[in-house]
């Protein structure tokens, strides 16, 4: 069984919307800290946002006050909401779940155990 699964993503325009999904299962359910990572081509892997199991969340600079991160403990899943894009947020973006909860959660990739298979999001100009 795969422990993350995302889901979304897709094609629009510069300044539109766009939102991922990640549904856990297994030893990735657990509740602990979760995260968005993405992967543009040529570029190395980078932490997006990310939040624990209490709620609290942690972002990059590069995406604060544009994107969103949530999840729902009941559903098992975590969320992405991304506004404002721009073309240079596009990237194949990645679920990740910890086995531990941070206070502050972490952007690193070493942070995280469960990885999921990645979805692409391309915004065009």
């Amino acid at each position: 069984q795969v422990p993350l699964v995302e889901s979304g993503g897709g094609s629009v325009q510069a300044g539109g919307s766009l939102s991922v999904s990640c549904a856990a299962s297994g030893y990735a359910d657990r509740g602990y800290a979760m995260a968005w990572f993405r992967q543009a081509p040529g570029k190395e892997r980078e932490g997006v946002a990310a939040i624990n199991s209490d709620g609290r969340t942690n972002y990059a600079d590069s995406v604060a006050g544009r994107f969103t991160i949530s999840r729902d403990k009941a559903k098992k899943t975590l969320y992405l909401q991304m506004n404002s894009l721009k073309p240079e947020d596009t990237a194949m973006y990645y679920c990740a779940a910890s086995s531990t909860n941070y206070y502050t959660p972490k952007l690193q990739i070493g942070s995280y155990i469960y990885w999921g298979q990645g979805t692409q999001v391309t915004v065009s100009s």
